[in-house]
């Protein structure tokens, strides 16, 4: 694109004309204490010159949207941004420029749950129609999970995986090997394999901890179990240095680097070669995962349905979209999880601590056993039995 220099640009001179130059100058009224020097400077407005021009109105439009496309990468969040919109009609209009919405960053589409609206749903449109990935991201979680419009939904995250979206092609594969938004015929689980194995390419840990598990398992792909085991500590290692980068200056507890004698998995002392990884703290969830914990915890008190359960795991908030979709835990039977990656966090979080063997949970609604997770992350599905 070409820029015009600096000169080119129009003189406030010029817009306001010339009263500056041709105005006579006038003599300073005296004061009280001029002889001493006590007198006080009078401000001048830096927006406006002796003429009353702006010096905002004569800023060209591609300044304007340069500025407004860096506060729109930069915000922290929502506000940020609507704060500026709201100063003037130009920066309104401008703010709604398809280049500035393109570039939004995850925390400026940050909508909360209890501040859901239409005008919030118009305006993640618009950032989505604008090709913002995490925009198409937000809104297509949004509308799978809690609108319920799964076609609208899955395309929009299927247009950000189109994009390499690592968390939007782990999203998609997740629903493929939960056949979430359809019957339990519905599972792919080699498609959920592929989707898994993209975003474990783009260095999304819980994808390269989900492909570890149906490596070894045999789930949706030829079993091969140190391959599976390469990929469980790749996704361990990949854990902890992203803690450790966003902690440069921290000093590393002791704790992260144990293996806690409570778990089920082998790799003897060595919390890298566990299942589980170390005791690092949690990631900090996705937007869109926070918007569907809250979402679900207050306008449906917890419950997405009749029959329905949650994933347990806090920080994801994917809800069941049929009955005994999720698979539960072997040993206690007590909690469910949409993937193996939310029970290796909610694991280490605090599943660990209240995990206790019981004699055999009721089954009362008449569930089999295909639906058990067992704690070493090994499925007791009968596709894995058919793919291995």
């Amino acid at each position: 694109m070409r820029t015009r220099r600096g000169v080119c640009y129009p003189r406030v001179m010029d817009t306001c004309g010339e009263i500056n130059c041709r105005a006579a100058k006038r003599r300073k009224p005296k004061l009280a204490g001029d002889e001493f020097g006590c007198q006080k400077r009078l401000k001048t407005s830096p927006e406006k010159n002796a003429g009353g021009c702006d010096f905002f109105d004569a800023l060209p439009d591609d300044l304007a949207l340069y500025v407004l496309c860096k506060l729109s990468s930069t915000a922290g969040c929502p506000a940020d941004f609507i704060n500026v919109m709201m100063t003037c009609k130009r920066l309104n209009r401008l703010g709604f420029n398809s280049l500035v919405l393109s570039k939004a960053s995850q925390k400026m589409l940050a909508v909360k749950a209890k501040n859901w609206s239409e005008s919030s749903h118009r305006f993640l449109k618009l950032c989505a129609d604008s090709a913002n990935v995490e925009a198409c991201y937000t809104l297509g979680m949004i509308r799978f999970y809690c609108l319920q419009n799964r076609g609208s939904g899955a395309s929009l995250m299927a247009k950000a995986a189109i994009s390499s979206h690592a968390s939007a092609l782990y999203s998609l594969a997740v629903i493929q090997f939960n056949g979430s938004g359809g019957s339990k015929n519905d599972k792919d689980l080699r498609a959920g394999v592929a989707l898994c194995a993209r975003a474990a390419f783009l260095g999304h840990v819980d994808a390269l901890r989900e492909l570890g598990h149906c490596l070894q398992d045999g789930y949706g792909v030829k079993q091969n179990i140190a391959e599976g085991r390469r990929f469980l500590v790749q996704a361990n290692a990949r854990e902890l240095a992203i803690v450790l980068a966003a902690n440069p200056s921290a000093v590393v507890p002791r704790s992260w680097l144990t293996c806690n004698p409570l778990r089920h998995a082998a790799g003897g002392g060595c919390p890298l070669l566990s299942d589980f990884g170390c005791n690092v703290p949690a990631p900090e969830a996705h937007p869109a995962n926070r918007f569907l914990s809250d979402w679900f915890s207050t306008r449906a008190a917890g419950v997405p349905g009749p029959g329905l359960r949650l994933c347990s795991h806090s920080g994801c908030g994917r809800p069941e979209s049929r009955r005994h979709e999720f698979r539960r835990c072997s040993v206690c039977g007590a909690v469910n999880y949409c993937s193996r990656a939310c029970q290796a966090l909610d694991w280490k979080l605090r599943h660990k601590a209240e995990c206790a063997p019981v004699e055999r949970w009721a089954d009362d609604d008449g569930e089999n056993d295909d639906d058990i997770l067992d704690v070493n992350g090994n499925g007791n599905d009968e596709e894995a039995m058919d793919q291995s």
